[in-house]
């Protein structure tokens, strides 16, 4: 066994216990939220949540694997706007929502996959390379789409968005599978405890046999991928694109991964605190506006919520030793 594995596999214990602690502020929040409003326990409510939820973590788990590398992907919103744009325009020109879907996809792949060339290949830090993607795809957006908005898909498609399979909205059904996946990939592969290696000590990896640079290169692919399935739930639920249509979801995004507990230093975390995460940033800005509290306050909440739990992570690491 790779000495590189051993540690990250011996992190787990703390990792299950971040999550416990995360279980059960989520269980406290839902408490507090049943007890201030009426509404929140009703059946559409709770399916609002989920399907809100569903698509920050459908955008954040992959960046999950990313952040588990030591890596920040800042481009999956603006991948988000540009393939969804270009799956919409593929849409309208052939009429076809296969083709659409396809190209939503291959789009949000390839982007990743550029990403991963400037951090693997080129050695740029990924705050700069992924900062850097994300002015540029801004851009070709903008000129692609040349202020114009596209609405009006074919019910297939709108039903990955709005649809219900056995009574759950589809959306919710691809974070389960997807949640599933992910943590079959990240806890049950020698490919997802490599990651782990890499971001817990990337020349020990390397002298460990890890193939670093492929294994950074195909996180972002995967990230790329993830950002890619987002756009088509986002675009299908708006049915309409325009080219700032991802822009408001890069950080929330990465706020449902920190919540979720894992470290920007990388080696630590887990595809389930991300779900949590995400449920639990979906449920506070929900209880805002059951209270109706201003949206105007939802950006410095989520922000303190960010800072608290980064800050209580850190704490509870280094009082158990693991960092």
């Amino acid at each position: 066994m790779n000495t590189a594995i051993v540690a990250p596999r011996m992190a787990l214990s703390a990792d299950a216990r971040s999550l416990a602690y995360r279980l059960g502020a989520l269980g406290m929040l839902c408490l507090a939220l049943a007890i201030a409003s009426d509404a929140f326990l009703t059946a559409a409510n709770l399916i609002n949540v989920l399907r809100q939820a569903s698509l920050l973590f459908l955008l954040a788990s992959g960046l999950t694997l990313v952040i588990l590398t030591g890596g920040l992907d800042l481009s999956v919103g603006a991948n988000v706007a540009m393939s969804a744009c270009l799956a919409a325009s593929v849409m309208k020109a052939t009429g076809s929502t296969l083709a659409g879907v396809g190209v939503g996809l291959c789009c949000g792949m390839l982007i990743g996959l550029a990403n991963g060339l400037l951090v693997a290949a080129l050695r740029i830090p990924p705050f700069i390379a992924t900062y850097g993607m994300l002015w540029v795809l801004h851009g070709l957006t903008y000129w692609f789409m040349a202020g114009e908005t596209i609405h009006g898909f074919p019910p297939s498609f709108r039903a990955i968005g709005s649809g219900y399979f056995g009574g759950v909205p589809i959306p919710v059904l691809l974070m389960l599978v997807f949640l599933g996946a992910g943590m079959a990939l990240a806890q049950k592969t020698t490919f997802g405890q490599e990651i782990y290696a890499v971001g817990a000590n990337p020349v020990a990896a390397r002298l460990s046999g890890v193939p670093v640079g492929r294994r950074l290169a195909m996180v972002y692919v995967v990230s790329g991928a993830m950002a890619g399935l987002a756009s088509l739930v986002y675009l299908a639920r708006l049915n309409s694109a325009e080219g700032d249509i991802g822009e408001a979801l890069t950080l929330p995004a990465i706020a449902a991964v920190l919540i979720g507990g894992a470290s920007l230093f990388g080696g630590v975390g887990r595809v389930s605190g991300t779900l949590v995460g995400a449920i639990l940033l979906t449920l506070v800005l929900n209880g805002m506006n059951l209270l109706t509290i201003s949206a105007n306050w939802q950006p410095l909440v989520t922000g303190i919520i960010v800072v608290l739990a980064v800050f209580l992570d850190t704490v509870s690491r280094r009082r158990a030793g693991t960092r």
